[in-house]
């Protein structure tokens, strides 16, 4: 067990250390002195002074001779080997929201006329287990939905849980990558920023129209000229194409690309809001973009799904939808301040009725921690504003289309980063319907407390 001299003599006085309490060397050491008048036993206090320096030697070799270390970290509960080339780390995460009068984004002009639903949910409840193998540059990641319902737009309450990530990366150079597995392709900011590192409660309205979501796949991936004028990352992959956990279907695959130029000389995480506070200011600029032939029109969590007036992935044909995408991507953050901006524009050709439909939309928000100018505001304290719109197809004549807008205003009050905070936003949200000269608006209250430990 133990082997070092060190340790062995540690042992020895464990082991010695009864002795101490015989009468005989109790007596012995038990007098009265001009320095112990009372004639108080120095055995008491030697055998509490001893005992706390070989407790303190025990313990002390005892943890470096493990070859574990136990830890936390922002990624966790965290496992590592002493050589560093093992480590894993564990994590859960929830989000406990309530929203009225709407769950979910209102699509069409028939959704402000349903009746008001104000609910609590558990919006996410994730568990997370990664690391890295063998060697620091052989990294894993899983992570484990266990929410209920599948997606916002869901009503399902399916309780069994779902592997929604799972991939290995080889990353032994910056300049060149390899991702293999299930994860959020990176096409855009928002929708691989994480659920639980969002500036508001949910994603704006253009995520569920634009977004690629999970992908099967592999993918090349690379940092080049690192802290210059030129520092650039790239991402090039191709999948499946049928979204999460599916099997392609045909010959066709998802070809997809991402150049993101970090102007300022550093690189930009995929993370909203400036709660680290970026001392130094700090940007990106990204074009990226994908193009599809398959059964689906849309992904989300859930997998292949079909946006409003398109046939579903069931009923539509093999290759039926030839879709091209491209986005338009800019991020800033310094000193609390906080922001980012997309354009989408996706094409999608119908095979089936030789017609093409043309969906554009987009967001632009922004945040900042107002103590920085106003002392009298708690330093935990953000406010956030955002604007989005969507021009899609409408449900019920494709050739029409719905012009959807979302103003939505936020505070987040940070208890422990991204890793513990409560958020409010307040939206007024409208649809401008071409098909029957028709404009619904309305407004909902989100509140939520997304927690990780």
């Amino acid at each position: 067990m133990f082997t070092s001299p060190k340790v062995f003599s540690v042992v020895l006085c464990l082991s010695l250390f009864p002795l101490l309490k015989q009468p005989s060397i109790a007596k012995a050491q038990t007098q009265v002195t001009p320095d112990n008048p009372s004639g108080a036993s120095a055995s008491v206090v030697d055998e509490s002074v001893l005992a706390k320096i070989v407790e303190a030697e025990v313990a002390e070799q005892m943890e470096s001779s493990s070859p574990v270390i136990a830890s936390r970290s922002s990624n966790g509960f965290r496992l590592e080997t002493r050589d560093g080339n093992w480590q894993t780390n564990f994590q859960l995460r929830a989000q406990m929201r309530f929203t009225t009068p709407y769950r979910s984004d209102p699509r069409q002009v028939s959704s402000f006329e349903s009746e008001d639903q104000s609910n609590f949910e558990a919006r996410r409840l994730r568990m997370k287990v990664g690391g890295h193998g063998r060697r620091p540059w052989i990294r894993y990641y899983t992570e484990v939905d266990m929410q209920p319902s599948r997606d916002v737009d869901d009503g399902s309450a399916s309780a069994s849980a779902r592997v929604i990530d799972y991939r290995i990366d080889i990353a032994k150079w910056d300049w060149l990558g390899l991702r293999l597995g299930q994860w959020k392709v990176d096409l855009n900011r928002e929708r691989v920023d994480s659920s639980g590192r969002q500036q508001f409660v949910e994603r704006s309205i253009a995520n569920r129209v634009f977004t690629m979501d999970r992908q099967l796949g592999v993918q090349l991936r690379g940092h080049l000229f690192q802290e210059t004028a030129a520092d650039l990352r790239y991402f090039a992959g191709v999948f499946n194409g049928e979204g999460r956990g599916v099997n392609n279907t045909d010959a066709d695959l998802l070809y997809t690309a991402r150049l993101q130029w970090n102007f300022m000389g550093r690189d930009l995480a995929f993370r909203q809001t400036d709660v680290e506070f970026t001392e130094e200011p700090t940007g990106s600029l990204a074009l990226a973009g994908f193009s599809n032939t398959g059964s689906c029109t849309r992904w989300s969590s859930s997998g292949c799904g079909n946006l409003d007036g398109f046939a579903s992935p069931g009923s539509a044909g093999p290759g039926q939808f030839e879709i091209k995408q491209v986005v338009q991507e800019f991020a800033f953050k310094h000193r609390g301040f906080s922001t980012q901006q997309e354009f989408h524009r996706k094409t999608i050709t119908d095979n089936a009725y030789g017609s093409t439909h043309v969906l554009t939309g987009g967001y632009a928000q922004a945040g900042y921690f107002l103590h920085n100018v106003l002392r009298v505001v708690p330093a935990p304290l953000e406010v956030a504003m955002r604007y989005a719109y969507v021009n899609e197809p409408n449900g019920s004549n494709r050739f029409f289309e719905n012009d959807r807008r979302e103003v939505t205003v936020g505070v987040n009050w940070f208890i422990d980063g991204h890793d513990s905070k409560v958020t409010l936003d307040f939206s007024r949200l409208t649809i401008d319907d071409a098909l029957l000269t028709d404009e619904a608006l309305d407004y909902r209250l989100r509140l939520q407390w997304d927690v990780q430990f």
